[in-house]
């Protein structure tokens, strides 16, 4: 794969990696009444390829 490539690839994860875990944070702080563990989805589409990548998990919410 080219240079060009991958840069725009890593900025693209990076943008949601970063926004992801800030809609996260305020959405667990939003809802704590103590520590609970939430299950979690995030989903990646690339309509034009007919792509779609899962990934699931849990987080840990505060105490």
């Amino acid at each position: 794969m080219s240079d060009d490539f991958n840069m725009s690839m890593r900025k693209f994860l990076k943008q949601v990696g970063v926004t992801s875990q800030q809609a996260i944070e305020d959405a667990v702080r939003e809802a704590e009444g103590g520590a609970k563990t939430y299950a979690i989805k995030a989903v990646v589409t690339i309509e034009e390829l007919g792509m779609t990548h899962e990934v699931n998990g849990e987080i840990k919410g505060q105490e």
